[in-house]
């Protein structure tokens, strides 16, 4: 007599297949722009071949003037902390479908605002209070400047691509007027400029990096990273946050919801530019001394190609914003070794900006990354 009893079939436990199929999805947010990447190096490849330039000496020369030495980190970290404000100044309104490109804007008023509430105090106060002024004054500026752009979106209709980006060249403006009228320092005739915020209310650099690894980083790195930190446990972890993510996936659902839209929307550009405003605070108290026209550095239309390329994700800027510090590092090094004008890195970063757009449209295609949605 034969046994036709069959054997049980052994199945998967149902969480270790929603964890595969949880980190399949997941890596098509790493892999696509992985792939931007590489598309992007090969066109400029063949940008520098057409130049008759090689891609390898200037792949060498990246490395070596972002990432070959300690002088080469600390220029690379210094540009990488702005890199990283701006981008969370990006980040933030995207959750929420807005598109910010302002940040450059609320940088270089809020850095003006920085330099301007330290003049009162010049000469008589401690650090102890200029600085926290200082800081405050740059938060508030860009927090008011860029939640303005959410304030015009949400109450009159105004687009926030082109209200942020007109808001930047007011800002430069009124930046101009200022330092080469009212507020100019007489005693520097070379650049218009406010007057020095005095050595005693700089921002030192941090020290154990200083003293552990000889690279002198001012402290707007640590900001930076501890703010995309908080801001990624806002906007994951919190009621805000979901309510934000479904905010920017419909706001018509949001509304049907009865979700404040229009606070949202003001709210997270709000914060958005208090970040930028961070930036520009250590434009000043770190780097400048006081405040002028190199505010006007692009590190808020570069924090845009940051952000997307980390796709909106406040962890990921910190090291995407590294790797643009790095390029900006090796300007210099690349213009006096292979002939080339320190543009040519700004040529790179826009061919990196345009596959990264084109690549949008392959999210979604391959059955590896969700074959259930496929299905």
């Amino acid at each position: 007599m034969t046994d036709t009893t069959q054997a049980p079939q052994i199945a998967a436990p149902s969480g270790v297949a929603e964890t595969v199929a949880a980190i399949r999805r997941g890596s098509e947010y790493v892999v696509i722009p992985i792939f931007a990447l590489i598309v992007s190096a090969a066109l400029f490849s063949l940008f520098l071949l057409a130049l008759g330039k090689s891609p390898q000496q200037f792949l060498e020369l990246v490395w070596r003037g972002g990432f070959g030495t300690s002088f080469s980190w600390e220029n690379t970290l210094t540009r990488a902390a702005p890199l990283i404000l701006t981008a969370l100044a990006v980040a933030i309104p995207a959750r929420l479908g807005l598109v910010i490109i302002g940040g450059e804007g609320a940088l270089v008023l809020a850095g003006f605002a920085s330099a301007v509430a330290a003049l009162p105090f010049l000469g008589w106060a401690s650090p102890w209070l200029v600085m926290p002024v200082m800081f405050l004054a740059a938060v508030i500026a860009g927090a008011l400047w860029l939640g303005a752009v959410g304030a015009l979106r949400h109450y009159r209709g105004v687009n926030e691509t082109i209200a942020s980006l007109l808001m930047f060249y007011i800002a430069v403006s009124v930046l101009n007027f200022f330092v080469e009228g009212a507020l100019r320092d007489p005693s520097d005739p070379n650049k218009p400029s406010t007057a020095p915020i005095g050595a005693a209310n700089m921002v030192g650099p941090i020290p154990w990096l200083k003293d552990w690894l000889d690279i002198g980083v001012h402290w707007g790195l640590v900001f930076g990273i501890v703010m995309a930190v908080v801001l990624h446990i806002l906007m994951n972890r919190t009621t805000f946050g979901f309510a934000a993510r479904l905010t920017g996936g419909n706001v018509r659902a949001a509304r049907a919801q009865g979700l404040p839209v229009g606070k949202l929307m003001v709210l997270a550009t709000m914060i958005a530019g208090a970040c930028a405003g961070m930036a520009g605070y250590f434009e000043v108290a770190a780097i400048l001394g006081k405040a002028n026209g190199s505010l006007i550095a692009g590190y808020g239309f570069t924090g845009i190609l940051v952000s997307f390329l980390a796709r909106h994700n406040p962890i990921v800027i910190p090291p995407v914003a590294i790797l643009f510090g790095g390029l900006a590092a090796a300007g210099g090094i690349i213009q006096r070794r292979m002939g080339l004008p320190d543009a040519t890195v700004l040529v790179l970063q826009g061919l990196i900006f345009v596959v990264l757009l084109v690549s949008e449209t392959l999210y979604g295609r391959f059955s590896f990354f969700d074959p259930e949605a496929r299905k």
